[in-house]
């Protein structure tokens, strides 16, 4: 029986290796030509792959832009499960974030990327905020099922719409500063604030 030259793992690195590549070259062209001025043909041309091979990958240029979700809505509920129950929900949220985080952080380079481009082409805002909304109830269910209330009571929902508002600032600044500041201590210092009450912070000098 002949072997297959393609182990499953080698195909699975060159696989992720072609999707980086096309995520990498649209986010490249649209913030140098502008989102209506690519099409899936020059993206394709930038990776160096046909149009055919793009559309295995991703159903539409703006999928590509926008790569996957930033929260696994699975991932993101088990890691919450994982915690110890002592544990506040606030601080169980942030700690679930890590995995999240890390990442963001590990690929800083094109995430600083993809936020300048949607920042210049609002026309990708509801795709995102489409996907965010599918999020924030998978992560309002688990929050509910962490501390025993039912969904449809207000303190999930609040906590998940507050520590959602409290990463997405963060995110902002650290995108704003250039990625100069690490996101994992911008979003510390958000959910510290939270966790304060949101106190008023001292006067700037």
């Amino acid at each position: 029986m002949a072997l297959d030259p393609a182990p499953a793992g080698l195909r699975d690195r060159k696989k992720r290796q072609t999707r980086d590549a096309l995520a990498t070259a649209a986010l490249r062209l649209v913030a140098e030509r502008g989102l209506e001025q690519v099409t899936v043909e020059d993206i394709s041309a930038a990776a160096d792959v046909s149009s055919r091979t793009f559309f295995n990958y991703f159903p539409s240029k703006d999928d590509a832009l926008l790569g996957d979700h930033m929260i696994d809505s699975d991932r993101f509920t088990a890691r919450l499960a994982r915690v110890p129950p002592a544990v506040p929900a606030l601080a169980a949220v942030r700690a679930a974030l890590g995995e999240v985080i890390d990442g963001m952080q590990a690929d800083r380079e094109r995430w600083l990327l993809r936020m300048a481009v949607v920042e210049r082409n609002p026309a990708l805002l509801p795709r995102l905020v489409a996907a965010g909304t599918e999020a924030e109830r998978a992560v309002t269910a688990a929050v509910a099922a962490r501390v025993g209330v039912p969904p449809d009571h207000g303190f999930p929902v609040l906590l998940t719409t507050v520590t959602g508002a409290a990463f997405r600032t963060a995110m902002l600044r650290w995108a704003a500063a250039g990625g100069a500041r690490s996101l994992s201590d911008l979003v510390d210092e958000a959910f510290d604030a939270l966790a304060a009450g949101l106190p008023d912070p001292p006067p700037a000098h």
